[in-house]
C-alpha cells in the first residue's frame, strides 16, 4: 500500500439535485462546462491532478498545498464573474474543501482520512466559498492573497480527532488579515450546552411548523438582471426591483434592505453567503427581467443566503397590460414563501396597482432613475417626468410621493439651475400634500414635509410630522433619516443618533446626502470617528460633489488631523471652483434651534482654512463702507459690473422701496434689498428665504470700470452705480 502527503481539493456543487430536478439535462451541461473551461485549465496552472468527478464533485491531487489553495481561489472568484453574467437560475456555486494530509494511493485514485476531511471541509463552505483544514492553513498563511477566518476545532463526521478549521475571505480587502475567534472557557461550554439543550427540548414541540416562525424574517432584494438585450430598458427592470422592494417594505412581520444598499451590488459578481452576511440577512430574492415588445418575462427565486438553498422559484410570463398585477402576484408569492400571514390591510395595499395609466407608469419609472443619479441635469429631466405621469393620471399617489422627494431634493440642496428655490419649494409642499391626499398612509410625503419644516424653524411640527413618516414607514430608511435630520436641528442629538442607527440597519449603504446628516448627527454627539466614517462614506458615495468633501474638515479638526483637514478643504474648493464659505455654511444651516451647534461647526471650518467668502474675497476694513454710506451708493441705483472669479456682466436694479433684481449669467435673484448693520442685505427667495447679507468697499485696486466691491454667501460684485 503506497502512502505519501498530498494537498487534497474537493469540490461540489451547491444545491444540484434541486438544480436537476428544474432542468436535468441544461444542469448536467454547466457543470461539465465549469469542469472543462474552469476547474481543469485552472487546476493545470497550479500544477494540480484531476483524480476523478463524483456525480457533482470533483476531486483533485496537489504536490503543495499553497498551489492548492491558490487554485481553489481562482476558481471562485473566476466563478463569481461568469455567474454575473448568467440569468440567476443559471447560475452554478460550488463548495471548496482544501486539507493537507497522508493520502493512500491506489493506481490513479486517492482516498484515506484526509481525503474525507477534505470533504467534510468542503461541507462547511459557504457557497461560492473555501474552508482549509488547520495543517493547510500553517502551510499558507500569509502566501496567498486572502484573509483567514477560524472557525476553532470543529468534530468532523466519522473523523476521531477534532479538526481545526479555517474559512477563507476572498474579499481583497481582507488579504492578510486572521481573524481569530475566541474560545469560550469550560464554564461557558456547560451553560451554553445547558441552554441549547433547554432550548432544543421546547423547539421539539414546534418542529413540524414553518421553520422561521422563531426568528423574524429579514431579506435583501437584489437587483434583477436586464436580460432585455437594451440598456435602455434598465430603468423598467430597476423599477421591477424598486415595486417588489417598496411592496415588502409595507408589510410588519418582515425587515427589508433598502434601495442603497443592495444597488450596490448592482453588475458585481456575487456570493450570497457573503450578501447576506454583510447586509444581515437571511434571506436574498435575486430574479432577472426580460421585456421584448409588449410580452415581459420575470424570473425569481428566494433563496437561503447561508446555505443557498432555494426556497421558492417562478416564472412569469405576461403582457406589458398585466405588468402591475404580476408584480403584485410576485410579492404576495414571495410574501407566502418567507412565512407572512399578511392582515387585511397589507393584503388589499399590496394588490392595488399604483395606476391603472401604463404610459403614467413608465413615466414615473424613468423619472425614478433619472432622480437616483443625483446629477443636475438628469434632476430636471426627473420633475419633467413626473409632470407627465401626473397629467396622465391625476390618482397616482406614488408619482405625486416620489416627485415631492426629487423636487425637495433640488431645492435641501439649492440647485437653482434646475428649479429656483422659491418654485422648488412651493411644488415640493404641493407634490407631498396631493400626495397625501390621495393616500394618507404613504410615508415619504411626510418625511419631506418633516425636513421642509424643520428648515422653516417649525421644530414641533417638524418632528410631528418625521415620527408619522417613521409610524406608517417602519422599515423606510429614508423615514428614519428624515426623523434624524429633524431631531439633528431641533437640538435632539441623542434621538437623532438613534435615528440614524435605526436606518442603518434597514439601509446599511445609505445615499450621500443620508450619510452626510450622519456625519453631522455623530458630530455633535463629539464622537469624531463616526463623524469621519459617515463623512468619507457621504464624499466617496457622490465623486467628485465638493458639498461632501468640506465637512469632513470639520471632523478631522476635532480628532486632531489638522493637515488632513486644511487638505480637504482644498479639494472642497477646488471642486466647487471656489463657491464654498463660512457665510454659505452660515445661511444654508441657520435652522439649527440651538446657535452652539452652527457655531461648533462654523469654528472647525474656520480652523481647517474655509475662508469666510466665496472665492477667497478679502476685503480690507479701510476700505469698508458704513451702513449710511451703503445707503446712498445702492439705493434707488442701478449698479453695473461684473462678478468673481468668471469676470461675466452683471446689472442690480434698487428702487428707492428696497425692490430689487440681480442678474448675472448663472444668477436671477429677485427680492428687497436693505441695508442692517453696516451690511447690504438680500432678501429673496433663495438662500431658503432668508436674508443673504455681506459689506460692501471702495477698494483701490478694484477692477475696469467699477468703484465698488460687494460680496455675500454666493457672490462676489464688482460694481459702480449708474446715475
Amino acid at each position: 500500500m503506497e502512502r505519501r502527503l498530498a494537498a487534497v481539493l474537493i469540490a461540489d456543487v451547491v444545491g444540484y439535485s434541486r438544480l436537476s430536478e428544474i432542468d436535468e439535462e441544461g444542469t448536467r451541461i454547466r457543470f461539465h462546462t465549469d469542469l472543462h473551461e474552469l476547474f481543469e485549465p485552472k487546476i493545470a496552472t497550479h500544477h494540480g491532478r484531476l483524480i476523478k468527478t463524483m456525480g457533482d464533485g470533483i476531486l483533485v491531487e496537489f504536490h503543495s498545498v499553497v498551489d492548492a489553495l491558490r487554485c481553489a481561489v481562482k476558481i471562485q472568484q473566476q466563478k463569481a464573474e461568469r455567474n454575473a453574467a448568467l440569468r440567476p437560475e443559471q447560475r452554478m456555486l460550488f463548495r471548496i474543501g482544501v486539507n493537507l494530509g497522508d493520502v493512500i494511493v491506489e493506481g490513479e485514485d486517492i482516498h484515506g482520512d484526509s481525503v474525507n476531511i477534505a470533504a467534510r471541509l468542503e461541507s462547511l463552505a459557504q457557497p461560492g466559498g473555501i474552508c482549509i483544514s488547520g495543517t493547510a492553513f500553517d502551510h499558507t498563511v500569509h502566501k496567498a492573497d486572502v484573509g483567514f477566518s477560524a472557525l476553532g476545532e470543529q468534530q468532523l463526521k466519522n473523523i476521531v480527532d477534532p479538526v481545526r478549521v479555517y474559512r477563507v475571505l476572498l474579499d481583497p480587502a481582507e488579504a492578510g488579515k486572521v481573524v481569530v475567534s475566541h474560545r469560550p472557557r469550560h464554564r461557558a461550554i456547560i451553560l451554553a450546552t445547558l441552554a441549547a439543550l433547554l432550548i432544543a427540548t421546547a423547539a421539539i414541540g414546534f418542529a413540524w411548523q414553518w421553520p422561521f416562525v422563531l426568528q423574524r424574517p429579514s431579506v435583501a432584494v437584489l437587483p434583477f438582471i436586464n436580460l432585455s438585450n437594451d440598456p435602455g430598458q434598465d430603468y423598467f427592470t430597476d423599477g421591477m426591483t424598486d415595486g417588489l422592494i417598496a411592496d415588502l417594505t409595507m408589510l410588519s412581520d418582515i425587515d427589508v434592505i433598502g434601495h442603497n444598499s443592495v444597488f450596490a451590488y448592482k453588475g458585481k459578481p456575487l456570493v450570497l453567503a457573503d450578501v447576506g452576511r454583510d447586509l444581515g440577512v437571511r434571506f436574498v430574492v435575486e430574479g432577472s427581467v426580460q421585456r421584448i415588445g409588449d410580452q415581459i418575462r420575470v424570473n425569481a427565486q428566494l433563496i437561503d443566503a447561508a446555505s443557498g438553498d432555494h426556497l421558492w422559484a417562478n416564472r412569469f410570463n405576461r403582457g406589458a397590460a398585466d405588468v402591475m398585477a404580476m408584480q403584485n402576484e410576485l410579492s404576495r408569492q414571495i410574501a407566502a414563501a418567507l412565512g407572512l400571514k399578511l392582515t387585511r390591510s397589507e393584503a388589499e395595499r399590496i394588490t392595488r396597482p399604483p395606476t391603472a395609466n401604463l404610459e403614467a407608469y413608465d413615466y414615473y419609472l424613468r423619472a425614478e432613475q433619472a432622480t437616483r443619479t443625483g446629477r443636475r441635469s438628469r434632476l430636471l429631466e426627473a420633475l419633467a417626468l413626473f409632470d407627465k405621469a401626473e397629467a396622465l393620471d391625476p390618482d397616482f399617489a406614488e408619482a405625486f410621493a416620489a416627485d415631492a422627494h426629487a423636487t425637495a431634493y433640488v431645492w435641501r440642496s439649492a440647485y437653482d439651475d434646475v428649479l429656483q428655490s422659491a418654485l422648488a419649494r412651493k411644488r415640493a409642499y404641493e407634490k407631498a400634500s396631493r400626495a397625501l391626499a390621495l393616500d394618507p398612509v404613504l410615508s415619504s410625503p411626510y418625511a419631506v414635509l418633516a425636513v421642509m419644516q424643520v428648515v422653516d424653524r417649525r421644530y414641533e411640527q417638524a418632528v410631528t410630522s418625521a415620527q408619522q413618516a417613521v409610524s406608517l414607514g417602519a422599515a423606510d430608511a429614508e423615514a428614519h433619516m428624515a426623523l434624524a435630520y429633524v431631531q439633528l436641528f431641533s437640538g435632539n442629538h441623542a434621538e437623532a443618533a438613534a435615528a440614524v442607527e435605526t436606518a442603518l440597519r434597514h439601509d446599511p449603504n445609505l445615499s450621500a446626502i443620508n450619510r452626510y446628516t450622519a456625519g453631522l448627527v455623530f458630530y455633535l454627539r463629539r464622537d469624531y470617528t463616526k463623524a469621519i466614517d459617515n463623512f468619507q462614506r457621504a464624499r466617496d458615495g457622490s465623486p467628485g460633489n465638493g458639498d461632501f468633501v468640506t465637512p469632513l474638515a470639520m471632523a478631522y479638526v476635532r480628532a486632531g488631523r489638522l493637515d488632513d483637514a486644511r487638505a480637504t478643504v482644498t479639494e472642497g474648493l477646488r471642486f466647487l471652483a471656489g463657491r464654498d464659505s463660512l457665510a454659505g455654511w452660515r445661511i444654508s444651516n441657520a435652522h439649527f434651534r440651538n446657535e452652539q451647534d452652527l457655531t461648533s461647526i462654523i469654528d472647525a471650518l474656520r480652523e481647517a482654512g474655509l475662508p469666510e467668502w466665496p472665492f477667497g474675497f478679502k476685503g480690507n476694513e479701510q476700505d469698508r463702507l458704513h451702513g449710511d454710506e451703503i445707503a446712498s451708493t445702492v439705493m434707488g441705483k442701478l449698479l453695473r459690473g461684473k462678478t468673481e472669479p468668471s469676470g461675466s456682466p452683471a446689472l442690480m436694479q434698487i428702487e428707492p422701496n428696497g425692490k430689487a433684481a440681480f442678474r448675472s449669467a448663472t444668477q436671477m435673484i429677485t427680492g428687497t434689498v436693505f441695508v442692517n448693520d453696516d451690511m447690504l442685505c438680500e432678501q429673496s427667495e433663495n438662500a431658503f428665504g432668508r436674508a443673504d447679507c455681506g459689506p460692501v468697499y471702495k477698494p483701490a485696486n478694484a477692477p475696469d470700470e467699477t468703484s465698488y466691491a460687494y460680496v455675500n454667501s454666493t457672490k462676489v460684485f464688482y460694481f459702480s452705480p449708474v446715475k
